[in-house]
């Protein structure tokens, strides 16, 4: 029977990890590990320090859900060495409120779990929904979902790389289809508020503004404006190989004691 691993950042009770579990059990078995409470933006952090608590909420014979007061990736390290009953098959991640496209990807707890899976060579899959609404309609993207599952459990992924999946904001008959992309170059413009607290304290308050300006063919900003699904292959390897040969004659050299 296979053995699917869900986790996500926005908590065990969200509906887009219900609506992925939905999913899932379609193929077999599913063990849910998720925080406790919203933990977005949380990226590839883990606990240390403090003891983790996990909670059990609910099973049938199909699924068993459980969260844990730690990190998405805690949830997932967690998981596979005390919960999952055999190794998982596929570990998936969400449907994440929000976008986890471009530059987004290195806050993303959504992915931050995917990548720590894809370091144990699991097969990973994160999913988001280009929507913060807590209620948002999911439908549109569940049959993509499905066909995305089902074609890396019968194909698997090339070792170390996981899928970052991107969903627009459509109703099914109005999404195009999908892509296979990059990443568009784009970036956060952030910004402390500062704001009074009601005892005159001052309290500075995270905003930000999400700034793209790389819509060109083939990245994945450019199929979602388009109506496509988009899919980034991932991996944990942030090497930039092309300016390895630029660099090593600038720093490469031997120390002065290996000369001697």
């Amino acid at each position: 029977m296979t053995q699917i691993l869900i986790t996500n950042d926005d908590s065990y009770s969200a509906k887009g990890l219900l609506a992925l579990i939905d999913v899932a059990a379609k193929f077999g078995n599913v063990l849910v590990m998720a925080p406790d409470r919203n933990s977005s933006g949380l990226s590839h952090s883990f606990t240390s320090g403090r003891p983790l608590r996990v909670y059990e909420h609910w099973s049938n014979e199909r699924v068993s859900v459980f969260s844990c007061d730690g990190t998405p990736v805690d949830c997932v390290k967690l998981a596979i060495e005390h919960f999952c009953p055999m190794r998982p098959d596929l570990v998936l991640s969400g449907i994440n409120h929000g976008s986890n496209s471009s530059v987004n990807v290195l806050y993303s707890g959504t992915m931050g779990a995917v990548i720590e899976a894809s370091t144990y060579d699991y097969n990973a899959i994160g999913f988001s929904l280009l929507s913060h609404d807590p209620d948002a309609d999911f439908s549109g993207c569940l049959p993509y979902v499905e066909q995305i599952i089902a074609n890396v459990l019968d194909n698997g992924l090339p070792t170390n790389v996981s899928l970052n999946v991107n969903f627009p904001n459509l109703p099914f008959g109005e999404i195009k289809g999908m892509r296979v992309c990059h990443e568009a170059k784009a970036r956060w413009a952030d910004s402390f508020e500062k704001r009074v607290d009601p005892y005159g304290r001052p309290y500075w308050w995270l905003t930000g503004r999400f700034i793209c300006n790389d819509h060109s063919e083939g990245t994945d900003e450019k199929a979602l404006a388009d109506g496509y699904v988009s899919i980034v292959p991932t991996q944990p390897d942030y090497t930039c190989y092309n300016a390895i040969e630029a660099l090593t004659p600038r720093f490469e050299q031997d120390s002065d004691t290996e000369k001697q």
